[in-house]
């Protein structure tokens, strides 16, 4: 019976529990069988009782509730079996996949990153819903279209294969059944069992990819080393709202490491840089050891670079613009998100895009110039102080970067010769290893794309302590060349 969370209130000799591992029918079976206490002391003695957390608090069935940002990711928490929280939103949602612009854009990455000898595979994970429903109480679980939502998620991996995506068919995970749960009770993450099965899929969707060949084999071995906690984000959601608090969930904890590598027993012999990168959430952390299940399977070594608070985009973001990518490309690169994240955001694409092309390193500038930032608004590039240039907004990216490589905020404005103008907010996690460079490709939508840029404004420090200088650049952007037409089959 797995453990119950309970109040915990200390009352003058009554004691409310909190949470206990132990059934609760088990612990009064040994109360019953336990010998009379000697005289004098069953009488001053403590008296123990139990009482389980009823429904969550009204509160949390109250979207004007979840006033933070991180809090609106939880909305609504719903009371489940067992401790089991879910989201209405999120883990219980039934649409998946991403406008038509999403997947043009998600295409237009897949390309570029082909044209370099990438081949990029995606790791959608399934939800809570799809996977745990069987966690869900009788009236939820009747409420919740299991059918509805399996065929969305199978469609949005079908339409990921038709852009040239290898996709693992994660699908084959839902409606689980296992003794070991593939998420957490109270925690948007998957399990480290969660973790492995995954791994196991996407594993032998990469063994099919033919510049897998070429990879070099590793054998890794994986072994349990002690236990981890998780004192889960749902939980801690609903503590905030209701006032109560759950017990900490734990589970084994796994390592991967070289099979005998201190006899160098590499097919291959001496390590060489990996040749499979793995980009992704937290999901990707060490906690659940999806890197070493992945080598494990695979039989290769996989760099790791996830962001953990990073969101859709970090890790890629900071990868693609590193030295390790731009030096030496992977042959596969692994992409883990959560449906959580939106597809279509239109200014991730764009860094995307840009930082893989490397921004305006070793091209010619168009527009130049290296200035100290004031306060406030500074003009820093203009068309035309010597001559109007046709600066087609489609054809062009910008590379941005300032002497604080702690900046993780850059607010832009581009100005158009018609007046139009678009203001531009970049935000980068603590998490994610930003140098201060910021690079972007201009808007290229159908309304966008003819617009001759007339110059740059960048939203300097509110103070003037430090000097903070900016180097910026508009340089023409790479015309990837495009796979043409949609596949019919993964990996095209």
């Amino acid at each position: 019976m797995q453990a119950r969370t309970l109040k915990r209130i200390a009352l003058n000799n009554r004691i409310v529990l909190g949470s206990i591992g132990v059934a609760i029918s088990a612990l009064a079976s040994g109360l019953q069988a336990a010998p009379a206490s000697p005289a004098g002391i069953a009488a001053g003695g403590p008296v123990f009782s139990a009482e389980a957390i009823g429904p969550l608090c009204p509160a949390a069935h109250d979207v004007s509730r979840y006033t933070t940002n991180y809090q609106q990711n939880f909305i609504t928490l719903v009371q489940a079996q067992d401790d089991w929280l879910f989201r209405t939103r999120e883990d219980l949602r039934t649409d998946f996949g991403t406008t038509a612009a999403g997947y043009r854009m998600l295409k237009r990455l897949r390309d570029a990153l082909k044209s370099k000898g990438v081949e990029l595979v995606v790791v959608y994970q399934p939800t809570r819903g799809l996977v745990n429903r069987s966690k869900l109480n009788p009236q939820e679980y009747a409420r919740f279209n299991y059918a509805k939502a399996l065929q969305s998620y199978r469609a949005t991996l079908q339409k990921f294969q038709q852009l040239g995506l290898w996709v693992p068919d994660l699908a084959q995970l839902t409606d689980e059944q296992h003794e070991q749960p593939f998420y957490f009770r109270g925690d948007q993450h998957w399990s480290p069992y969660g973790a492995q099965r995954t791994a196991r899929l996407v594993a032998a969707e990469v063994k099919r990819i033919p510049a897998f060949a070429e990879v070099p084999r590793r054998e890794f071995v994986t072994r349990k080393e002690g236990i981890m906690g998780k004192s889960g984000t749902l939980h801690n959601v609903a503590g905030q709202l209701c006032g109560t608090s759950y017990a900490t969930q734990y589970t084994d904890h796994f390592i991967t490491e070289p099979k005998d590598e201190s006899s160098g027993d590499a097919l291959f012999g001496e390590a060489s840089t990996p040749q499979i990168t793995l980009v992704g959430t937290s999901h990707s952390g060490k906690n659940y050891n999806f890197e070493g299940f992945l080598q494990q399977y695979i039989g290769a070594e996989v760099m790791n670079v996830a962001a953990p608070g990073g969101g859709l985009e970090g890790a890629m973001i900071e990868y693609l613009g590193s030295d390790e990518f731009q030096q030496n490309p992977p042959k596969v690169l692994i992409w883990e998100f959560s449906p959580l994240y939106s597809l279509d955001q239109d200014k991730v694409y764009r860094q995307m895009m840009a930082l893989l092309d490397n921004g305006c390193e070793g091209k010619p500038a168009v527009l130049a110039n290296k200035t100290r930032l004031r306060p406030g608004r500074n003009e820093i590039l203009v068309n035309g102080e010597q001559q109007f240039l046709a600066l087609r907004s489609d054809g062009y990216q910008l590379d941005i970067r300032l002497s604080d490589p702690s900046v993780k905020v850059l607010e832009a404005t581009l100005w158009y010769m018609n007046g139009r103008r678009e203001k531009l907010k970049l935000e980068k996690t603590d998490t994610m290893e930003t140098n201060g460079r910021f690079a972007f490709e201009l808007r290229d939508e159908q309304d966008w794309a003819e617009q001759n840029l007339l110059a740059l404004d960048i939203q300097g420090p509110a103070t003037s302590g430090q000097a903070l200088t900016v180097d910026a650049k508009l340089c023409k952007r790479n015309s990837f060349p495009s796979s043409g037409k949609l596949t019919a089959t993964s990996g095209g």
